[in-house]
């Protein structure tokens, strides 16, 4: 990035050039005289949080080696006005003609208010807030099926834990957040039924002292394994190890803060939701407005298994796996009860990843103790 934080934000200028860049040379780089497409990224949190906005930027250091690409970033962008000041100023400073505004609260209002004034520019947000009947077509939503590394992380802690009480701290109910919950849940219980999952909501993606009274109070509980859906699970993982608790970690590695206590974890790889966005854009096709994989696409992967995980728990999670990268495994299937007893999905009824009803999850599944 060539410019301050400061100037983009304030950049008042006119920003009339939005669509430059736009049409690039192919990905293979056998360019014509054209301008690279310039991709602007943008970071609710610091690049090096070991979680969500580091995921990001390990992809985004990929596609800066890329040919026909100019990537600008900008981190620690509050989800205010502040994030259409970035937006603004990555269009009318640096050309950018293919924003990845990463945090979930950049869609509504601040994507949605300036997609209709940059109609040559591309926004692709990650999350699962894009409605073709609503919204612009000039943005859109990607986003992977990381419930599929968190049940893998249930079966693990199952073999591990000792208590039978499992731990997930959570920033907000949001339905990717609950899915995650769930599944987690549902993996561990797959392996031993009498397993619960107490979840705690921070109310924030970063609640550093929230997040550390959380995992405080879970331990004095009998929680043995944690994992969590905050932006940086740094405090979590660190914690949980200093009480002498084992961690499945999530978004990215955090094997090396805590290795003998760090089991696996559900990871990251944004590079494959980025390039079918980028090749479509250097291409001229239309913006691909709703993104989606899993294990099987590339989307998603779990962390090495670490020394404290038994060999009957790879075994089993690798089984599970296996399944998974076939798409012959199915998580969210009837008859499931939520946790107060009510039937959320009928018996017989198998619901694909790819089935829309799951984007708007909105119960936590029996076996979980905590409140949406």
């Amino acid at each position: 990035m060539t410019r301050s934080q400061w100037n983009r934000r304030d950049w008042l200028g006119s920003a009339g050039a939005a669509g430059a860049g736009l049409m690039t040379a192919g990905w293979s780089g056998l360019a014509l005289a054209q301008k690279p497409l310039t991709l602007g990224f943008i970071y609710v949190g610091p690049r090096d949080d070991y979680g969500y906005n580091q995921a990001h930027a390990e992809s985004v250091a990929l596609l800066k080696k890329m040919p026909g690409l100019k990537v600008v970033e900008e981190e620690n962008v509050p989800e205010t006005n502040a994030v259409q000041k970035t937006m603004q100023g990555m269009i009318a400073q640096d050309g950018a003609g293919l924003l990845f505004p990463t945090s979930f609260g950049y869609f509504d209002p601040h994507i949605l208010a300036l997609a209709p004034k940059y109609p040559n520019v591309r926004f692709a947000h990650c999350g699962g807030l894009w409605n073709a009947a609503k919204h612009p077509k000039n943005a859109g939503s990607f986003f992977g099926y990381i419930d599929e590394a968190q049940y893998l992380n249930g079966v693990v802690a199952a073999h591990v834990t000792k208590s039978k009480k499992l731990g997930f701290i959570a920033a907000k109910p949001i339905p990717q957040v609950l899915r995650n919950i769930n599944a987690f849940t549902m993996g561990a219980r797959s392996v031993n039924p009498a397993i619960t999952t107490t979840a705690i909501f921070t109310g924030d993606w970063s609640m550093p002292v929230k997040e550390a009274e959380a995992t405080n109070s879970l331990s004095d509980q009998g929680v043995d394994v944690f994992t969590m859906h905050v932006d940086g699970p740094k405090v979590i993982v660190e914690t949980a190890a200093k009480r002498g608790k084992f961690v499945c970690g999530y978004h990215a590695s955090q094997a090396k803060l805590a290795p003998a206590a760090y089991l696996t974890g559900a990871e990251w790889n944004w590079i494959t939701a980025y390039k079918q966005i980028i090749e479509a854009a250097q291409t001229g096709k239309p913006h691909p407005n709703f993104v989606r994989g899993g294990l099987k696409d590339g989307f998603v992967k779990i962390s090495p298994y670490g020394s404290s995980v038994p060999e009957g728990a790879r075994k089993q999670a690798e089984a599970i796996r296996a399944q998974m990268l076939k798409g012959s495994f199915d998580i969210f299937k009837g008859e499931l009860k939520d946790n107060t007893g009510k039937v959320v999905i009928p018996s017989g009824t198998v619901l694909k990843q790819t089935d829309m009803v799951l984007e708007g999850m909105n119960y936590l599944v029996e076996g979980v103790i905590g409140k949406v």
